[in-house]
């Protein structure tokens, strides 16, 4: 018995086996395959789940549609006032439309990065010190709308940007520090300021009260007495307003102070 036909029909039973393994592939939820056929790619992107090509004919592309979290290196900036300082951020991107990003740009990752770095400069450097270390979300907001823009025809969208850090130079930290220290002393001043308007104002219409009412003058120096003798003190100097003994005072002059006429008698 002739054992070639049998080593045959193996051979080739080995070589279907192989060409359907490498027409089979499977891509996960978050992947998607761009297929070129003969050099020219189909339109529409394949997966998830089973992908079937006609190998060697097709060649297939596997992009991730997951989002990429990249660091941008810290880069020096120079603020619109002249202020030197180093920032870096971090950038969320992903691929939305995975056949634009194979065949529009020869590595959108590496074309991001250095968008985002060049957008970083350009949009840091328009703007001075106070508004870069106060306004961080409306920064955040405008460079990821410049990428966003950018990074769209390659089918990438930029999710979002966020200013990470920002080195200050020791004297500018100084600078600073001491200016907020200012700032506050400043503020403490308003408002020890404002307090003592505040309390005399309100004195001011005590005054007038009283003045208007001699009798709540009385009852205001009577409660004063009897706060003092709570103290348990064993002198009390209490003053009394000429107005008080007013008339008392026309008494005694009027005893102590005989008239002329009586003076010559």
């Amino acid at each position: 018995m002739n054992p070639f036909p049998s080593v045959l029909s193996l051979f080739v039973a080995l070589i279907v086996l192989i060409w359907i393994v490498r027409c089979l592939n499977i891509l996960p939820e978050y992947e998607r395959a761009v297929v070129f056929r003969l050099g020219r790619v189909l339109r529409s992107a394949k997966g998830p789940g089973v992908v079937l090509i006609i190998w060697p004919i097709d060649r297939i592309v596997k992009v991730s549609l997951r989002v990429v979290t990249w660091e941008i290196p810290p880069q020096d900036i120079i603020t619109r006032d002249n202020v030197s300082l180093k920032v870096n951020a971090v950038v969320y991107f992903r691929v939305v439309d995975a056949t634009r990003a194979v065949i529009e740009v020869e590595s959108y990752r590496f074309a991001v990065e250095q968008a985002a770095q060049t957008a970083l400069r350009s949009v840091l450097g328009e703007v001075e010190l106070d508004d870069l270390l106060s306004q961080r979300e409306v920064l955040n907001e405008k460079l990821q709308k410049i990428l966003d823009e950018h990074t769209e025809p390659w089918g990438v969208k930029v999710d979002r940007v966020n200013l990470k850090q920002v080195d200050l130079p020791q004297e500018m930290q100084r600078a600073i520090a001491a200016q907020a220290e200012a700032e506050r002393e400043r503020r403490a001043k308003i408002i020890a300021a404002e307090g003592e308007f505040q309390a005399s104002t309100k004195l001011a219409e005590a005054a007038a009260v009283l003045s208007r009412e001699p009798s709540a003058l009385t009852l205001r120096y009577l409660q004063t007495l009897v706060e003092i003798g709570a103290e348990k003190n064993t002198t009390v100097v209490f003053p009394l307003p000429l107005e008080l003994l007013g008339h008392f005072g026309v008494k005694v002059g009027s005893g102590a102070a005989p008239s002329q006429g009586e003076a010559a008698r």
